[in-house]
């Protein structure tokens, strides 16, 4: 609208992020009650320009005039960061009480939201059992839920959505684009996205990045957003070899004949709270199978089972690569046999090393790479960076990588033992369409591989795996 007021004005400005990342010569402008989609690839200054316009970042040059309201955030950032306030707040080493997190009650009411619009979307999002939990009880997708909760019932007039439907089940998914149509009418949103099946009816411009410069930018039109999401979702085919492992790290066969997981009349409960019980599963060796369910299911807690990160695995009936829990077997002789994948990785993954130590460390199931890797090993994990095209960046940190590439980092990093069971959960977060289609492609390939098994968490029937024939769907657990 010609006569609303400007909230953000960009004039080739150049903005500076660190040593080694600028926005630059951005010319922008964002009126009230607007609603831009900014695309493009990782790393392509998207989530950076949404920073600058609140004033983050230094000004090299130009001139920018930043919002100075109050905004409301949804991001992969925005949730780390209250998990790590809840976690520098977390004071059970001292006091010996078990540290429940703040109340998710607390926390929506934080920013003092309308009362009604509030409890409108915590029954709309079905989070109602859990207001009077602590917010670090709540597993990855309903953390998701609550920053979303907590942004939509802001009385901030500019909401800024950095990939809001990261880690929803469909329903979810479904229902904040139903309201964020409702609150586009009345309030201004910038929306950034990696991968995009269509374009939200509400959104009215759209930007598109590269290499920190906002190269298109307009107003909606189909033939402009044609041609761009053409660019964004072409389809990447490519020939690609599995590196594979000559030296003592390789490990040694599993008998075909054994299943890799068999798990037996299953349940997990804390106090009243029963997650599941009554599951079987079995997972034999070359049989590739999607999990499936809607947040707070247990997916993630059957995973812990699996890997040995819930010490309900003792009190079930589960054998392991030959092993029976609870029988004299070490969490090594376990977890050498598996590649995991998942949010809370990388999130724990807080170290500063280089790309190649990040995928060396693989090799010795560490967080950080604390021994010395032979030249056999360098040799493999350059062959990944060459996969992920990223060779020429081996010697940036790990914080300098977008969240993406991170990401398709910590795959390599889990692939380059080549492990007889690779666990991926929701492996598409948060990519862009290319590194999206490559990781779909890569999982492809490990599947027909005939050595890794996968398990792969998954929401969204645009992402399923061809060579993936097996459901386990926990949707009737969570009834």
């Amino acid at each position: 609208m010609a006569d609303s007021p400007v909230l953000v004005d960009f004039s080739e400005a150049s903005i500076e992020f660190s040593n080694q990342y600028q926005l630059v010569d951005v010319d922008w402008k964002i009126k009230a009650t607007e609603a831009w989609l900014l695309l493009g690839s990782n790393g392509s200054g998207k989530s950076a320009l949404i920073s600058a316009m609140v004033g983050e970042g230094r000004l090299l040059s130009g001139q920018r005039v930043s919002f100075k309201g109050q905004t409301a955030t949804v991001s992969l950032l925005a949730q780390q960061t209250l998990i790590e306030r809840e976690r520098l707040r977390d004071d059970s080493d001292l006091t010996d009480q078990v540290f429940q997190g703040t109340p998710l009650v607390s926390l929506l009411n934080e920013d003092e939201p309308d009362p009604v619009r509030l409890e409108e979307l915590v029954k709309l999002f079905g989070m109602e059992a859990l207001l009077a939990s602590g917010f670090r009880k709540l597993s990855t997708g309903e953390t998701r839920k609550a920053l979303l909760i907590k942004a939509l019932a802001s009385p901030a007039p500019l909401l800024m959505l950095d990939e809001p439907f990261v880690g929803l089940d469909t329903a979810a998914s479904r229902m904040l684009m139903a309201e964020l149509e409702r609150i586009g009418k009345h309030k201004t949103i910038v929306l950034v996205m990696n991968h995009l099946p269509s374009v939200p009816a509400f959104i009215t411009h759209y930007g598109y990045l590269e290499g920190g410069r906002l190269l298109f930018q307009g107003a909606l039109k189909d033939a402009m957003v044609g041609e761009l999401l053409k660019r964004l979702n072409h389809l990447h085919k490519a020939d690609i070899e599995l590196p594979v492992s000559t030296g003592p790290e390789l490990l040694a066969e599993l008998d075909p004949n054994l299943p890799l997981v068999t798990l037996r009349n299953a349940k997990v409960q804390y106090a009243d709270k029963i997650i599941f019980e009554d599951l079987d599963w079995q997972i034999n060796q070359g049989e590739h199978w999607q999990l499936t369910g809607p947040n707070g299911s247990g997916k993630t807690t059957l995973l812990a089972l699996i890997t040995g990160d819930n010490p309900q695995c003792y009190q079930n009936d589960l054998f392991l690569f030959g092993y029976q829990r609870g029988r004299g077997e070490s969490i090594w002789d376990i977890k050498r046999h598996i590649g995991y994948v998942s949010s809370a990785l990388q999130w724990d993954y807080r170290v500063s090393i280089s790309a190649e130590n990040v995928i060396l460390s693989g090799f010795f199931d560490s967080i950080g790479l604390y021994v010395k890797a032979s030249d056999q090993h360098r040799v493999i994990a350059h062959q990944w960076l060459g996969i992920l095209g990223m060779e020429d960046r081996w010697q940036s940190p790990l914080n300098q990588f977008s969240y993406g590439d991170q990401r398709l980092l910590l795959i390599a990093r889990a692939m380059v033992k080549r492990p007889s069971l690779l666990i991926l959960d929701e492996p598409c977060v948060g990519l862009d369409s290319l590194n999206r289609q490559l990781v779909l492609s890569l999982i492809e390939i490990i599947c027909q591989s005939g050595h890794t098994t996968v398990v792969y968490v998954n929401h969204h029937a645009e992402d399923a795996i061809p060579s993936i024939r097996f459901t386990l769907d926990l949707t009737e657990q969570s009834l």
